[in-house]
């Protein structure tokens, strides 16, 4: 090998040596699952939870992710909005958002579930902490004009806030007997697996825009 060839090799190697801790594998994302039962997962064990299940297969896929559960059995709008300051900490790169579904069993008004959500959101976005949106829909007991206003909230704030919309958590689930638990109302481990893939395509492009963002 000649000098020059020498010397250019030894600089390849230095270049690769100095620049590899800039390349190294990315820090994963540090996202928080905010939500009420559906999203602690209701007498479940951790591992079965939504935001276990939802890390699990963001991993498989590619995407370095760790979800932090954040979510609280019996949660309402207005609790979720009493304590988003302290249950998302600082660093947190983005929030799974999911409730609504106890206003809606206790006949909240709608107008007063989307203040709540509508704060939240505005409290996160002045954090900049990017949010994945998760709807819910009303049940059908609740008649008609009920579910006709508050179904509308989800996609009136994703649109006014340019939030992606998953538009319902159940979707696929609350149908079938054999996802749910006994009360009929919580999904089972199985249950989240599937809540989990079908929300898969929409929360791996939203983390992929994560990243994007903070290269």
């Amino acid at each position: 090998m000649t000098f020059k060839a020498a010397l250019l090799h030894f600089a390849v190697i230095l270049i690769a040596a100095l620049a590899g801790p800039r390349f190294a594998a990315a820090e994963p994302l540090q996202l928080v699952g905010f939500g009420d039962s559906l999203m602690a997962g209701y007498q479940l064990p951790q591992e079965d939870a939504l935001p276990a299940q939802l890390q699990r297969q963001l991993v498989a896929q590619g995407h370095e992710v760790v979800i932090t559960n954040a979510g609280v059995s019996g949660d309402t709008t207005s609790g979720g909005l009493s304590r988003v300051d302290w249950s998302v900490p600082d660093g947190t790169d983005g929030v799974i958002l999911e409730l609504g579904a106890n206003d809606a069993l206790r006949g909240i008004a709608p107008e007063q579930t989307e203040k709540n959500l509508e704060q939240i959101i505005i409290r996160l976005k002045e954090r900049n902490i990017p949010i994945f949106f998760v709807g819910m829909l009303a049940p059908p007991n609740m008649g008609d004009d009920y579910a006709r206003t508050f179904n509308a909230i989800y996609p009136r704030l994703a649109e006014r806030y340019d939030l992606p919309l998953y538009p319902f958590v159940l979707d696929g689930v609350i149908t079938e007997r054999s996802l749910l638990l006994d009360d009929g109302m919580h999904p089972n481990t199985e249950g989240l697996k599937l809540m989990a893939e079908r929300m898969l395509p929409l929360a791996g492009t939203w983390v992929a825009g994560i990243r994007g963002q903070s290269n």
